[in-house]
């Protein structure tokens, strides 16, 4: 089996987690700069990570997650938001793929044309974007606490309006999920069954 296969395989979401082992802000970051190379449209990149790993930040963000308690047990909690507005920003986050000749400038201004027209007077599919770009940033984030030896879970228990105002989110910021990570505990249970191939994949 390959080595992305194994991560895949063996990823499970952790409940339990050594409370004694802490991370770096070397490897929090590394964790990050591994998310960002997840897909986005027009390679928005409109997602922004909030580490809550202090007492006081898990103690201020426990509540807000229904009393979960590896909220406080994992070494970092991230806030993992999307972002509305992605055409505001596309023209700063594109221009390094324009300077690197990946794409020339009438790709670069027909996907900010684009991007315009698609969001600019769509709050709904701006929303839709700033799920589906968070949503793939935090299953990367994931895989790369996998991959370095750690456990992780997504949490969508918690309160996003109340997460949004105590950690100081923008207007423009949606809470996504929250994922934590940290060293396994001794009481996770293994991946779960998945349903069969058959069961989910259609031949056209």
């Amino acid at each position: 089996m390959s080595g992305i296969a194994e991560v895949i395989k063996s990823r499970i979401s952790a409940n339990s987690y050594d409370t004694a082992r802490q991370l770096t802000d070397a490897q929090i970051a590394e964790l990050i700069d591994l998310a960002t190379h997840a897909p986005s449209a027009f390679n928005l990149q409109n997602w922004r990570f909030v580490a809550v790993r202090s007492t006081e930040g898990k103690a201020r963000l426990l509540p807000l997650a229904f009393g979960q308690q590896k909220v406080v047990d994992a070494a970092v909690t991230f806030i993992v938001c999307g972002t509305l507005n992605p055409q505001a920003t596309l023209p700063a986050s594109l221009k390094p793929t324009l300077d690197a000749g990946i794409i020339d400038q009438a790709i670069y201004d027909m996907w900010l044309g684009a991007a315009q027209g698609m969001y600019a007077q769509n709050p709904q599919l701006q929303r839709d974007e700033a799920i589906r770009s968070g949503s793939l940033a935090a299953m990367t984030l994931m895989l790369a606490a996998k991959g370095q030896g750690l456990v992780s879970t997504p949490m969508i228990g918690f309160d996003q309006s109340a997460v949004a105002q105590a950690f100081g989110l923008s207007d423009t910021e949606i809470p996504v999920m929250l994922v934590t990570v940290g060293y396994p505990g001794a009481t996770n249970w293994p991946q779960k069954p998945r349903k069969a191939v058959n069961d989910v994949l259609q031949f056209v």
